[in-house]
């Protein structure tokens, strides 16, 4: 076991979390949920994407939400950028940090970006590059890192060399998704070992969903490889309009509650999170999908 000391946690739920929801929320909650998040200790809140707003009417106001939150020090606020297009505006904004974006299928890949995997790369190769020159910081995704609602089983070497060119064109880290949550521990670990052999383990994320309940127990076996840096999304929130049946992502609470139990340091204050759940949960006017979140309210009332 390598088991890391301490954890970053990357909470994508004003993005990732939010994308998909029916129900526009305003701009306002949004930057309230960032702030929230920053403030609770969070060290990377990400708080945007760069798309279309014919396809992802949700982050249609991305560019008002990076403008207008007010940036607390070392925390970081990346915004996902699918071409150049997308990039402009997000330098416009004064975006820091950009993610980039590919998949392990290539049905999936085309689904979601209407493009090859290759074609992805080569539009990732132009916006890491033009991100680079700009001093930004840049990001890499990989969807289907453990299955695709449309291949089924993913060849992992296929992902550890799609990571490994996104480490080439500069990508500081590169979160690995399994965007339809059907990874067991042994798959995940298997996963994470093919890819951490091309790349270094600490550039190296996971971005599980928690569909079939194992994204917890996929975590805690790749802790043990040594990787060090989570996405989850406060309330579990999200899930994929590309992905059938997919639910959302971990719940940051969830992984709190876990780190804390395994003496792993995050300098994230755990009660705020709850807090900063109970607030964008009311606000979309659901129950929060976070089981730790539900048994400490239900016993903190």
């Amino acid at each position: 076991m390598n088991m890391p000391k301490k954890v970053r946690i990357v909470d994508v739920g004003p993005r990732d979390g939010l994308q998909s929801e029916k129900l526009i929320v305003p701009t306002e909650t949004k930057i309230q949920l960032i702030h929230r998040l920053a403030a609770a200790g969070i060290q990377s809140v990400e708080s945007g994407a760069f798309v279309s707003p014919k396809w992802v009417p949700q982050m249609s106001d991305s560019e008002d939400v990076l403008k207008r939150i007010t940036r607390v020090v070392g925390t970081s606020y990346p915004v996902l950028v699918p071409n150049l297009k997308g990039f402009e505006r997000a330098r416009l904004a004064n975006v820091e940090e950009i993610a980039l974006f590919s998949a392990a299928s290539e049905t999936f890949s085309f689904k979601n970006t209407n493009c090859t995997i290759n074609e992805s790369i080569d539009r990732a190769f132009e916006v890491c590059e033009a991100g680079l020159r700009e001093g930004m910081k840049v990001r890499g995704y990989i969807s289907c890192a453990l299955g695709c609602p449309y291949e089924g089983e993913i060849d992992i070497f296929k992902v550890a060399k799609l990571a490994s060119e996104l480490n080439k064109m500069g990508c500081y880290e590169i979160s690995l998704g399994d965007t339809i949550g059907i990874g067991t521990p042994i798959k995940a670990k298997n996963m994470l070992s093919a890819v951490a052999n091309l790349v270094p383990m600490d550039k190296l994320a996971l971005h599980f969903h928690d569909s079939y309940g194992q994204a917890l127990a996929n975590i805690l076996a790749c802790l043990e490889l040594g990787v060090s840096t989570i996405d989850s999304a406060v309330s579990g929130l999200g899930g994929c309009p590309y992905a059938p049946g997919a639910s959302g992502n971990v719940a940051t609470e969830d992984v709190l509650y876990m780190l804390n139990g395994l003496d792993v340091e995050t300098g994230i204050d755990f009660k705020a999170v709850i807090s900063a759940g109970e607030y964008i949960c009311n606000a979309l006017g659901r129950t929060t999908t976070s089981k730790v979140s539900q048994a400490f309210l239900a016993t903190n009332q």
